[in-house]
């Protein structure tokens, strides 16, 4: 059997929490798009925004039940908005995300997830503040539609540069950079307020990277059923 096929069987115990996660989301993103009335979906995901009148009057709803969702298709192939979707749901949570699970541990990977989601986002509240009072952006950013994971798969994205070879860090770096950049609008000195957030994002994620690093020196975390001298009890062990 391939290493691909076993790579994914083994996904659920290597990585528990991130598959439970990527499940909800896909579950929640169906609810919203299928299942509830529009016009109930529209309030839901306006509720859960991260935008400056949210989180002024009710913060925690906002930044935690954006985190219930993601912004974008899955079925629009030949969308812009799919290619984000690929890059923050694919790349970023199924795959990076889980990647730092198993390498440092259920807590420590969403501990850098949570650090880029909430992070970010109130460090962009900062930005847009500011810029309104520049003038550089609308005050009909206030209201905007702000939801979703993209944030902490931009940090995890980052952190995950320390787990790659050597020779593969600065172009991974230069695409988790530049990716956001792509489509930017820009105000002023400014690029979109969403931009703002995932470069913030990034930053913290290679702030976090050196975490990510030192566990990738002293390898990967032990095996479950491990003994003292790191043979595997008979019957046990991870893949």
């Amino acid at each position: 059997m391939g290493r691909l096929p076993l790579a994914v069987r083994a996904y659920p115990r290597r990585s528990p929490l991130t598959f439970a996660y990527v499940c909800l989301l896909l579950l929640t993103h169906v609810w919203v798009e299928s299942v509830l009335p529009a016009d109930n979906s529209a309030v839901l995901l306006r509720h859960v925004s991260t935008n400056l009148d949210n989180l002024a009057d009710h913060p925690l709803s906002a930044l935690f039940g954006s985190a219930l969702f993601f912004d974008g298709t899955l079925t629009d192939v030949g969308s812009s908005s799919f290619v984000s979707t690929f890059i923050t749901l694919c790349i970023g949570v199924a795959v990076c995300l889980a990647r730092l699970e198993y390498r440092l541990g259920t807590a420590r990977a969403f501990g850098v997830f949570l650090a880029g989601h909430i992070g970010a986002t109130l460090l962009t509240a900062l930005v847009i503040t500011a810029a309104l009072g520049q003038g550089w952006y609308p005050e009909s950013v206030r209201q905007a539609s702000d939801f979703g994971v993209s944030y902490g798969a931009q940090a995890v994205m980052a952190a995950a540069t320390a787990l790659l070879p050597r020779r593969t860090r600065l172009p991974w770096a230069v695409f988790v950079l530049g990716w956001p950049l792509g489509g930017a609008d820009w105000s002023g000195p400014l690029p979109d307020f969403t931009t703002v957030g995932h470069l913030l994002a990034a930053g913290i994620g290679f702030a976090l990277a050196p975490l990510a690093a030192g566990r990738a020196r002293s390898g990967p975390r032990p095996r479950v059923g491990a003994d003292r001298a790191g043979a595997p009890s008979a019957g046990a062990g991870r893949p």
